[in-house]
């Protein structure tokens, strides 16, 4: 049995979701007044996206406006449910925007990590371990000026954080690499906005320093993965053999990176 939404069952959804500004159409869909932009294309069948900016929909140039307006009802299900995917998405990345101030909170690991400013006598930035008996999370004290500005914390968080990625990349490279009979040549962070890692057949591995948001099990599911590139340059059954091989659990793991969200650091 299937549950439609309606428009009081609390869907993420945003009003720029249900009324792009793009858009050029609008019809009820699941008791919700929806606009979407419509293109006109070169094609044989309508196409339907959900994006961040709500549903466009391609048709063809002979396909009547009854005719769109009644495919985008057949696939009301499909289309609500996308958009609130979309919407609780918009949440979590509005949710990950970091306020640059003292008190500042981001995940380290996997665990909570706490900025702290006001320590203005320090020589060097200062990892404070957690204190669990206190109900205190991992605190990060920053060597800055009394009167430093949000985008000086941000610079100064972020490349402590790289520098702690590029040393446990190196020492779980190592660790791996030596079990999986590979060899690095070159270590390389990467800021990619869509790609975890990846490996060239010369031996250098690149890796994205934004892992060092998740937990540990996750950051080693992507160095293993790129390891595996090493020997298999593709995706098929034999590398996803090699993964496995050395990771049983991989497919659990690899699912945390699709389902986290990482800090803003715009």
């Amino acid at each position: 049995m299937s549950h439609r939404p309606t428009a009081d069952t609390g869907l993420p959804h945003s009003e720029a979701l249900l009324r792009p500004a793009e858009a050029n159409r609008e019809l009820v869909l699941g008791g919700l007044h929806l606009g979407y932009l419509l293109k006109r294309a070169t094609r044989r069948t309508i196409g339907f996206v959900v994006g961040p900016r709500g549903l466009a929909v391609s048709a063809p140039r002979w396909v009547s406006q009854p005719q769109i307006d009644g495919a985008v009802q057949l696939k009301a299900d499909w289309i609500l449910r996308k958009l609130a995917e979309q919407g609780q998405r918009l949440v979590q990345l509005d949710a990950a925007r970091i306020d640059w101030r003292d008190g500042a909170r981001l995940p380290y690991l996997g665990e909570d990590l706490r900025i702290c400013t006001t320590d203005h006598h320090l020589t060097r930035t200062v990892l404070q371990e957690p204190q669990p008996q206190l109900g205190q999370p991992r605190t990060l004290h920053l060597r800055l000026p009394a009167q430093a500005t949000p985008g000086q914390i941000r610079d100064t968080v972020q490349r402590w954080l790289q520098q702690q990625a590029r040393a446990l990349f190196e020492a779980r490279i190592a660790h791996h690499a030596a079990a999986m009979g590979v060899q690095v040549t070159q270590l390389r962070l990467s800021s990619a906005r869509t790609r975890w890692g990846s490996a060239s057949s010369d031996g250098s591995v690149r890796l994205n320093w934004r892992l060092i948001h998740f937990p540990l099990t996750t950051l080693d599911y992507v160095v293993v993965h790129e390891l595996a590139h090493l020997h298999e340059m593709n995706h098929g059954p034999a590398f996803w053999a090699i993964v496995r091989a050395v990771m049983p659990d991989y497919e659990a793991r690899r699912r945390t990176l699709k389902d986290g969200v990482v800090p803003v650091f715009d």
